[in-house]
């Protein structure tokens, strides 16, 4: 019987490692990011609500409640409220900001005051990281008393973005590295325990498990090519066999065929095959290849 770790190049379990590796990292990555987006999603609707009862106390609402926080999109939220109120403008911009410094993801949003009655903005106003691009109307304008709620819309932060990309970005290329490993891996099949150790090729004896040629007191080494390809011969031995067939059994499920390759290793068996005269491959035109064992 021939082993897998005899046919398995050490490259190959070299890279199985890393995609495990990889693999387990892309997991560690994603369930942490979740975790963190849970955590801060959590302290953002806290700072929401602070920024709810904030605006009632200023408008001399001391009783109504904030009802809970909406949460509308991944970084879109409404605070909304229990009853009517008013409110000035310079006390929501001063009173957002304020609350806002405390989340240290926020940097860029829009705030949007919408009358719940016919759905539409009576006020708003963007702050951004760069100062420039702020956009802060008349702020001493009293708004009379409505029923009002307030939408606030975040600029997703660099790190969340940069996470995903990474993750993302992350999983075709294990995809793809995976696909390639087990290809490989697939190419290079044991032989079945049934098939005998021992083949004997005239006076020639082949090895297969220990991948040598024996021939009375010499030894002739064989490489990993060699040996499937002089396997697939001695068990068909003075059968033609398809060029096709050799070349899908040794190079096509790894998902390269090389040109010449095949011409390459067989006159390398030839030259090894030359310790017992009765024993060669010949070319079968336009069919294959023959090894042929003389009597």
């Amino acid at each position: 019987m021939l082993s897998s770790q005899n046919i398995l190049p050490k490259k190959y379990k070299y890279l199985f490692g890393l995609i495990t590796l990889v693999f387990i990292a892309l997991i560690c990555v994603a369930f942490n990011g979740n975790d963190n987006e849970d955590f801060d999603s959590a302290k953002r609707e806290v700072l929401l609500r602070s920024i709810g009862h904030e605006l009632l106390l200023h408008s001399g609402d001391s009783i109504s409640r904030v009802l809970p926080v909406k949460k509308i999109a991944e970084n879109e939220y409404e605070i909304q409220f229990e009853k009517n109120f008013s409110f000035q403008p310079e006390v929501l911009v001063k009173t957002v900001g304020n609350y806002l410094a405390k989340d240290p993801l926020t940097t860029d949003y829009v705030v949007r005051v919408l009358n719940s009655g016919n759905a539409k903005v009576v006020y708003g106003f963007t702050i951004s990281k760069s100062k420039k691009d702020n956009n802060v109307p008349c702020v001493r304008r009293i708004q009379p008393k409505a029923n009002y709620s307030i939408n606030i819309k975040f600029k997703p932060s660099n790190i969340s973005v940069a996470q995903n990309k990474y993750i993302l970005g992350g999983l075709p290329l294990l995809v793809v590295v995976g696909f390639v490993f087990f290809k490989s891996v697939k190419s290079r099949k044991p032989l079945s325990d049934e098939e005998s150790d021992l083949i004997a090729l005239g006076k020639i004896l082949f090895d297969v498990k220990n991948r040598k040629l024996m021939i009375d007191d010499k030894i002739i080494e064989l490489t990993g090519t060699e040996l499937r390809l002089l396997h697939i011969f001695s068990l068909s031995p003075n059968k033609n066999i398809e060029r096709s067939r050799l070349q899908k059994e040794i190079w096509e499920d790894e998902g390269i065929i090389v040109g010449r390759s095949l011409d390459m290793f067989i006159s390398k068996l030839r030259k090894k095959l030359e310790v017992d005269p009765n024993v060669n491959i010949v070319v079968v035109r336009s069919k294959g290849y023959k090894l042929e064992i003389s009597a």
